[in-house]
């Protein structure tokens, strides 16, 4: 994974595999030849991580099982002792908030007064103290100011809508932006300046894509600061002294990333001769005065660098997977034209030699508000790999293209989401570069149930399908959320269903209820501590199945949640979906060890 630097300037640290699990890596910046472990996971492994502060920890979530009450760890990085800062049973810890200029503590959420809410306590990193300094009214999203006062928080309407609310000195909670439903998934406050008068906020209201803007917080009053016409506002980062946006980055097919002020464009300019790929700054010292940058490649590895400010000098650190550098095919971004006039993009990754006829998967990401984006994606560099045209495709309901194309997608699972789907397809074949009579189709979470309604509702397309923590019934899945989603139910209505008011169209969506329609072979995978997609959402489809005399297999993880992390599990699914599908689309697979 991508290295980032230390607040001080001082340490590099990443995550790479310890012993065939993934684990935190540290070296001096200076030293490329005293890289070492300094954690010793031998189970999940670690997937993600922050500095802290103070420059001598690295933070880390971690849960047991896949049950998602993730601790929050330290480790130092000097001494490699790790400490389980939030060591409450069945609580899911949250990193709220940290300040590089505030060295010694961070803010954390923790839902152990009621399972719904995250009240939020000041957490002094080196002596392990946590103090609560905010009960939840009922809020989400918190984000403090300079000094880590929480000051502004997100509410979710019962409309389905949101408002950010700032919180006042006498601790009252004051409206300073309501949206509607179709705004509620990009709006969202990201910080204060320094003085705490304005606040930076992403949003769409009064626009169609995600643009960035400063609300005064006393008067109320909008500035724009960026905007797109066409593609959302990704991901903006800002100065750790000022407070102030110093860059934003627009995916549209490939990333674009802009300079907000004089001095940064002249190192985005430097960086954009280093290497060709998409730029990301990962990360950034407490000065500002030394980065770590990668260079994003759909066709190979991740390059990272860390480049100087003053010199303007760029130093090559690794490749991420430097084995990779010569095995991995080309990723062609695409786009079509739906059956109801609606312009729908992806990603073609072929296989080794001619590009006609293929064997082919759809590959279908998770949310669904996501989007896939041109960079290394293992699963389609697989799928390739053995002898597949891997399709992706950005359907409506994907973020990243508007509010107006998000919101296309909502009550349409299984609906119109999956016709973009089929259109996808249908493309493929016309162009010659798909067989219609070998494709397949295979995704994780919303990918999953994807894959459950391809088989279910257009069989005749499909000739196998993989569904990994897919769910099958939607009345049975939102009636199951975890605890601390329960603040977003009008939003999860909004884009699927009520399940109080909809019953019908949920029925009419759900796979399981229309098991009888299945007549292609499957393959389902399930970890059985899912906290989003319960374990009896794969159990009733594979008995349906079953009891149906259809072929299927039931991959059950009992260490996964939602997805696979384990790297034995990992291997054994991949394994099992490789020769699952070379049994049914003629690629090649590689035989299961022991």
């Amino acid at each position: 994974m991508t290295p980032s630097i230390s607040p001080d300037g001082r340490w590099l640290a990443w995550i790479a595999p310890h012993e065939g699990v993934l684990n935190l890596w540290v070296r001096p910046v200076d030293a490329g030849d005293d890289a070492r472990p300094v954690t010793a996971d031998r189970d999940r492994g670690i997937l993600e991580y922050v500095w802290a502060p103070d420059g001598d920890h690295l933070l880390y979530p971690q849960d047991q099982g896949g049950d998602e009450n993730s601790h929050l760890y330290a480790v130092s990085v000097r001494s490699g002792d790790v400490r389980d800062l939030t060591p409450v049973d069945g609580v899911k810890a949250v990193l709220i908030a940290r300040d590089l200029q505030i060295t010694d503590r961070v803010l954390v959420g923790l839902n152990k007064t009621n399972p719904q809410l995250h009240d939020v306590y000041d957490l002094n990193v080196a002596t392990g103290e946590l103090v609560k300094v905010l009960d939840n009214p009922g809020l989400l999203g918190f984000v403090a100011d300079s000094q880590l006062d929480v000051r502004a928080a997100v509410r979710s309407n019962e409309d389905g809508g949101r408002t950010i609310m700032v919180r006042e000195a006498d601790g009252e909670w004051r409206p300073v932006l309501t949206v509607d439903p179709i705004d509620a998934l990009s709006t969202m406050a990201l910080g204060f300046d320094r003085d705490g008068r304005r606040l930076l906020v992403k949003t769409s209201a009064d626009v169609n894509a995600t643009r960035l803007i400063w609300i005064d917080v006393d008067s109320g009053k909008h500035e724009v600061v960026v905007e797109d016409p066409i593609y959302d506002v990704a991901s903006v980062h800002t100065d750790a002294a000022t407070k102030l946006p110093v860059m934003v980055s627009v995916q549209r097919e490939r990333l674009h990333t802009h300079a907000l002020v004089d001095e940064i464009k002249h190192d985005l300019d430097t960086l954009a001769a280093v290497d060709d790929g998409d730029l990301h700054i990962v990360s950034t010292d407490r000065a500002n005065t030394t980065w770590v940058v990668s260079y994003v490649h759909a066709d190979g590895p991740t390059a990272s660098y860390v480049y100087d400010r003053a010199t303007s000098r760029a130093r090559f650190l690794f490749h991420d997977r430097p084995g990779l550098a010569t095995r991995l095919k080309e990723v062609k971004p695409f786009s079509f034209t739906a059956r109801d006039g609606l312009e729908i993009h992806g990603y073609l990754t072929f296989p080794a030699g001619p590009s006609e006829k293929l064997p082919t998967v759809l590959l279908v990401h998770g949310g669904p508000s996501w989007r896939d984006t041109w960079r290394l994606n293992p699963e389609a560099q697989w799928l390739a790999n053995r002898g597949y045209l891997c399709i992706q495709v950005n359907f409506r309901g994907s973020t990243g293209y508007g509010k107006a194309f998000s919101a296309a997608g909502n009550r349409e699972w299984g609906g119109k989401m999956h016709n973009d789907l089929l259109d996808a397809i249908t493309f493929a074949v016309k162009a010659g570069y798909a067989d219609p009579d070998r494709i397949g189709i295979y995704g994780a979470s919303y990918g999953g149930y994807a894959a459950l309604a391809g088989a279910a509702f257009t069989p005749n397309v499909f000739r196998c399908a993989i569904s990994l923590c897919g769910p099958s019934n939607l009345e049975t899945l939102l009636r199951s959320i975890p605890a601390y989603w329960t603040l977003m139910i009008a939003e999860m209505y909004k884009a699927v269903g009520n399940p109080d008011t909809e019953s019908e169209l949920l029925r009419k969506r759900s796979p399981h209820l229309h098991a009888g329609n299945i007549t292609i072979p499957m393959l389902i995978a399930q970890g059985a501590n899912d906290p989003r997609v319960p374990k009896a959402e794969s159990d009733q489809i594979v008995a349906a199945l079953r009891d149906n005399g259809v072929p299927s297999e039931y991959l059950l993880f009992d260490d996964e949640g939602h997805g696979l992390v384990k790297p034995e599990n990992r291997l054994k699914f991949y394994a099992w979906a490789e020769r699952f599908l070379a049994e049914h689309l003629d690629g090649r697979h590689e035989p299961e060890t022991a």
